[in-house]
């Protein structure tokens, strides 16, 4: 299967970053995927108190065009509602890749490691483990109690990829741009795709 054909679930929480989220949306739609894109209430608050209102998810096609230059192409990004169980998502029969949940607050990390469904978001996620599809999440916490990280290795331990967002230092970032790109790096290859988003360490 190319690239260019994948369809990707991104889940947006309320947990801090939101440029993770923005510029991974971007760098999927870069590589021609078609993006399906739900966010928590507080996921849709984030990226308002964060990035400002142009980044409202009503309007994100237009801001992630605005700020990194990539044209949205017509259909390639599909925005849904947390509280429509009813969404393509929600079911193994649709065709969708993979899925990033990106940032992961603990809320949700819980309602995954646990198989909830409370939301479109988690039964997103629990399609992709039940399908034995890569689903990566980005928790986003510091210090994390008990409880939080049992559920991480209940994440883990069901398949899915844990992702913490620990930007590195070693490709020298100038800015905070800089550390999106890392960070969204690392989730693409996650995903199983190519990228140059951040120089590759040599040695």
């Amino acid at each position: 299967m190319s690239e260019r054909s994948r369809v990707v679930s991104v889940g947006i929480t309320g947990a801090s970053g939101a440029v993770y989220a923005v510029r991974t949306v971007s760098a999927l739609l870069a590589r021609g995927c078609r993006v399906e894109l739900v966010a928590s209430e507080f996921g849709r608050r984030l990226l308002r108190d964060e990035l400002g209102p142009d980044a409202a998810i009503e309007r994100l096609g237009d801001y992630v065009a605005a700020r990194y230059g990539e044209s949205v192409r017509h259909g390639a990004l599909a925005i849904h509602s947390n509280r429509d169980a009813g969404a393509v998502i929600a079911s193994g029969s649709y065709a969708c890749d993979c899925m990033v949940i990106v940032p992961c607050s603990m809320k949700t990390l819980a309602g995954v490691a646990h198989g909830a469904s409370r939301n479109l978001i988690e039964r997103a996620a629990d399609v992709m483990l039940k399908e034995r599809r890569r689903l990566v999440v980005v928790p986003r916490e510091t210090p994390m109690s008990l409880p939080q990280l049992k559920n991480l290795v209940l994440c883990a331990e069901a398949g899915a990829i844990v992702l913490p967002a620990m930007p590195a230092f070693y490709q020298r970032p100038a800015s905070l741009d800089d550390l999106a790109d890392f960070m969204a790096g690392k989730i693409l290859s996650a995903l199983g795709f190519e990228h140059e988003l951040y120089p590759a360490w040599t040695g």
